[in-house]
């Protein structure tokens, strides 16, 4: 009959223009927008459809349903932070160097990402479900763990850094200063009257963040000298 959009019958998706990649990648921005700012259970599928140009068959036949989709946002948003650390190129720069690169790009990541954080805080207020049952998300960190192994070792072969420094560990507080200061900035803004997202402020704790993780890893040449 004329006039039958025969792409829209019951039951099948409608095939998008752009192609299914495209489509996938504006469910996926939709998405994160919105799982960013209303977290998962404020997160209505019909209006991410909607923002993405696409309806909701479509989404539930490319993610299958409002879990796959929330996980498949996560885990972009951690393969994104592990491709533009990875550029860093830490493995070719002296230790001392290649961490503090980790340790600035770190704390500019989480300053200029705040859906990133966002989404953090949303999945840890589910204990980490959603994130469980991806291999993608733990095939991405044991890479840069052993970097930062590397980068040890190294610098306790040239005399620089202790031992007994876990790089597990080590990222974990690189990670935990950055954060932590972004995901409570307007809390301790009140609590501690200072504007703590000023520019001169993020500068000023970027440098003490830097800082303090290097100065942990600096060998005691006096303990050494004496044998302490």
């Amino acid at each position: 009959m004329a006039g039958v959009n025969h792409s829209r019958r019951r039951g099948r998706p409608r095939r998008d223009a752009g192609g299914p990649e495209l489509n996938k990648r504006r469910i996926l921005a939709a998405a994160t927008e919105a799982f960013a700012r209303d977290g998962y259970g404020g997160a209505r599928i019909n209006e991410i459809a909607r923002r993405a140009g696409t309806n909701k068959r479509m989404l539930y036949h490319y993610f299958g349903g409002k879990d796959g989709l929330y996980v498949a946002v996560l885990e972009e948003a951690y393969a994104a932070f592990r491709a533009a650390e990875r550029k860093l190129s830490i493995d070719a720069l002296t230790p001392k160097r290649g961490l503090r690169r980790l340790i600035e790009f770190t704390f500019d990541y989480c300053a200029e990402n705040p859906h990133f954080i966002a989404l953090l805080n949303n999945e840890n207020l589910y204990q980490g479900r959603h994130l469980r049952g991806s291999a993608r998300v733990r095939a991405l960190y044991p890479p840069l763990i052993d970097s930062i192994r590397k980068l040890l070792a190294r610098g306790r072969a040239a005399g620089a850094f202790r031992n007994g420094v876990d790089p597990a560990r080590l990222y974990i507080s690189i990670a935990a200063l950055g954060y932590f200061y972004f995901s409570n900035v307007h809390t301790l803004s009140v609590a501690l009257d200072r504007d703590l997202s000023a520019p001169a402020e993020r500068r000023a704790q970027r440098n003490h963040v830097v800082d303090l993780v290097l100065s942990s890893l600096r060998l005691d040449t006096r303990a050494a000298a004496t044998g302490k």
